[in-house]
């Protein structure tokens, strides 16, 4: 029997636009952007209409603004279809702030619950780190072993981890300004073409997060987590799971640490995932499942057009 998981975008497919033509041609993703810009106190759906596409990218707007996009398209399959989204897929997974969309999904907690803690995320994580003294970059071309062996020849210079393992030859790292120009010249010396430090404003998924990490253990530990109706594979583990309290855990341990998500597309193929269905804004990971699995169906969904094609 054919399974198909359910993909919620993280930071970097928000671009001005976003959930415009989804909100003009549904009430049900109206109401979800109308409910978030209430939780925040912020006219965020304006902003995600109309820009400036700078103030978007901020991370207190993204990843919030995300998280909306992706929710609407949940209502809408909702109200088009009049079935939930577990009567239509297997498990949920998000990129990051993502799986924050993926658990709002299942219903492990509703929409304004959470808008606001993607807000106090997206603070906490640009408050963790002075601007300018941590970075990122993008190792082009390069598999996790030689990541792993540029890191622990650059950690002398500096801070510097694995953050993200996106895709086969996608791997990011983040750290201290220091630590990852280090990594950089290291791993072109290792021979990797392609060496990109991205344009970012702190040290995302790494230990230099840890004050993030305290605030969302925080806001987290008062927040009240349903059991979700589809199984979640979650980033810092690349399993399936379902308990409210190791759901919870695990957003916390996923503001330091690695998100897996090659491994976590590789664990849905291994459970018999072969149809994969991104809902909202962008086709970021409809490109990451086609760089990692052979032989899958890929859709993106975010017009009501998408929706009623799918639906």
């Amino acid at each position: 029997m054919t399974k198909t998981a359910f993909l919620f975008p993280g930071q970097g497919s928000q671009v001005p636009g976003m959930a415009v033509q989804l909100a003009k041609a549904s009430q049900a993703a109206r109401d979800v952007l109308a409910q978030v810009d209430d939780a925040l106190g912020q006219n965020l759906s304006a902003l995600m209409a109309d820009g400036p596409a700078d103030e978007l990218t901020l991370t207190a707007n993204a990843q919030p603004a995300l998280f909306a996009s992706s929710l609407a398209v949940v209502a809408a399959i909702t109200e088009h279809s009049g079935k939930q989204l577990a009567d239509f897929g297997d498990l949920v997974a998000g990129h990051s702030l993502g799986e924050y969309s993926a658990l709002s999904a299942a219903g492990v907690f509703d929409v304004p619950t959470g808008a606001k803690l993607l807000r106090i995320r997206g603070e906490a994580m640009q408050a963790a780190v002075p601007v300018g003294e941590g970075a990122m970059a993008a190792l082009i071309g390069a598999d996790i072993e030689l990541a792993d062996k540029v890191v622990e020849k650059a950690l002398s210079s500096g801070a510097v981890q694995i953050a993200n393992d996106n895709a086969p030859g996608q791997v990011v790292l983040s750290g201290s300004l220091a630590g990852v120009q280090a990594a950089m010249a290291i791993a072109q010396e290792e021979g990797l073409r392609r060496v990109v430090q991205l344009p970012v404003s702190a040290p995302f998924h790494s230990e230099l997060m840890q004050p993030a990490a305290t605030a969302m253990a925080q806001a987290l530990g008062s927040t009240i987590f349903n059991s979700p109706s589809l199984p979640v594979l979650c980033n810092v583990t690349a399993g399936l799971e379902s308990a409210p309290d190791a759901l919870r855990d695990n957003l916390i341990s996923q503001v330091t640490g690695r998100v897996r998500w090659r491994e976590t597309l590789e664990a849905m193929a291994a459970d018999g995932v072969t149809r994969f269905i991104e809902l909202g804004t962008g086709k970021v990971l409809s490109g990451l499942v086609k760089r990692t699995l052979k032989d899958v169906e890929i859709i993106s969904v975010e017009t009501l057009e998408d929706i009623q094609a799918q639906f």
